[in-house]
């Protein structure tokens, strides 16, 4: 199965869209964004997904109550990060801020780690695959970034954004 790994919007709706273009046309089956979406109108840019969005908030998220009421309405979830998961019978964890994440690359708890926050794409491979999947702005570092993870064995692919369509 495939989930879709995104983070740090930051309000750009046209890169938000190409995004949600990427996952629909991959056939994501469950989409998740590692926080700093920042305010609710970007959310109509979301519902144009194909698959279930979960959410943590950001540091820079918001008018969080209208956030959360927004992604709500949409069927999608959000939460105050970390947030555990289960999907293709793996156990995850997301979050915004890379709290603790070394402790995390020598544990087998974990399938593998999602964080955003630094807008730097990076993926480690150990015991728990930690994967950044940078940021879809471009803000920072001027790359825009997602990356698709199949679960079936692991692999992954990583997406310049701006370039796919």
């Amino acid at each position: 199965m495939k989930l879709g790994i995104m983070s740090d919007s930051h309000d750009n709706m046209p890169l938000i869209e190409k995004t949600i273009d990427l996952f629909n046309k991959e056939k994501v089956d469950l989409s998740i964004h590692c926080g700093d979406i920042i305010s609710p109108i970007t959310c109509r840019y979301f519902i144009k997904s194909n698959s279930k969005i979960i959410f943590v908030f950001g540091n820079n998220d918001g008018e969080r109550i209208i956030l959360k009421e927004k992604i709500f309405q949409m069927n999608h979830s959000i939460f105050q990060g970390p947030y555990e998961f289960e999907f293709d019978s793996k156990n995850f964890l997301m979050m915004h801020e890379p709290a603790a994440i070394d402790s995390f690359k020598n544990s087998s708890f974990y399938s593998a780690v999602f964080f955003g926050h630094t807008h730097k794409l990076e993926i480690v491979k150990s015991k728990t695959l930690i994967i950044n999947p940078g940021e879809i702005c471009g803000y920072v570092t001027g790359k825009q970034t997602a990356v698709i993870l199949e679960t079936t064995d692991m692999s992954y692919k990583i997406f310049d954004v701006n370039n796919f369509l």
